[in-house]
């Protein structure tokens, strides 16, 4: 058994800032970062359910094949997805999957014909993290998650990338560098990760991924280039099928 955060409670027993409790999502969890957009992945379930918002926070649960699964909305950067991660974990989640909107870095990635990319594995430039490991320890999609994912993607005809993302903190670091007085920097690592072919630039996987694996648990990442498009969406939750049936023959 890996090693679990300490439960931080509210005076009803619910998770401090998720505002749910065990019982009240499934093992299997969508995470988009807009509260908003769980409104939509939820229309994909059977009979979902609102469970809580809490700040930028919103969960629903519902069903898929029978089994009982959950949108939970992290917000915006690794601070709060991590948040989102360790509460979600637990009130029982077993895995957990980034559905979100990234940029294109690599000349691979600018592809039109892609839709998004399903990430394989995170870049840490972010701070989040090291509140939790030391440099150099990797952050990793689960393998299991990512094939399930890139199977769903083949069977339904989409065009995805498939590789690493930046994960950063800093939005407008990334959008007008010129502005920041350490553009010199940002620019000089942008142009890196470029060069190595890192496929996307996004806010949230790295801290997902090094959680998961320290807690325990299985996470993945699927992100639409740009605007978030319908056809991410179904892949997701085709992956998350094949992992719920894939986990049943078990």
């Amino acid at each position: 058994m890996k090693v679990q955060s300490k439960h931080v409670l509210t005076s009803e027993g619910l998770q401090y800032h998720l505002h749910i409790k065990p019982g009240d999502i499934g093992k299997y969890v969508f995470l988009p970062g807009d509260p908003f957009r769980t409104d939509k992945i939820a229309t994909y379930l059977d009979h979902a359910e609102l469970v809580a918002h809490n700040r930028e926070h919103k969960t629903w649960t519902g069903y898929l094949e029978g089994v009982k699964v959950s949108v939970c909305s992290t917000g915006m950067g690794c601070p709060s997805t991590a948040i989102a991660a360790e509460e979600l974990i637990h009130a029982g989640a077993t895995t957990l999957i980034r559905v979100g909107t990234s940029g294109r870095v690599s000349q691979q990635s600018m592809n039109p014909e892609y839709q998004g990319v399903i990430i394989t594995g995170a870049v840490r430039d972010e701070g989040t993290t090291y509140q939790y490991v030391p440099e150099g320890y990797p952050a990793i999609a689960d393998r299991h998650v990512v094939d399930c994912l890139v199977k769903a993607a083949g069977e339904s005809g989409y065009q995805f990338a498939e590789g690493i993302s930046q994960t950063k903190d800093s939005f407008y670091g990334e959008l007008d560098p010129d502005s920041m007085p350490v553009s010199g920097r940002l620019k000089e690592r942008f142009e890196a990760f470029r060069k190595a072919g890192v496929m996307a630039t996004e806010m949230e996987c790295a801290a997902l991924f090094v959680i998961a694996d320290i807690r325990g648990v299985r996470a993945g990442g699927i992100m639409s280039y740009e605007e978030m498009k319908d056809c991410v969406i179904k892949t997701a939750v085709e992956g998350m099928r094949k992992i719920i049936l894939e986990d049943r023959k078990k």
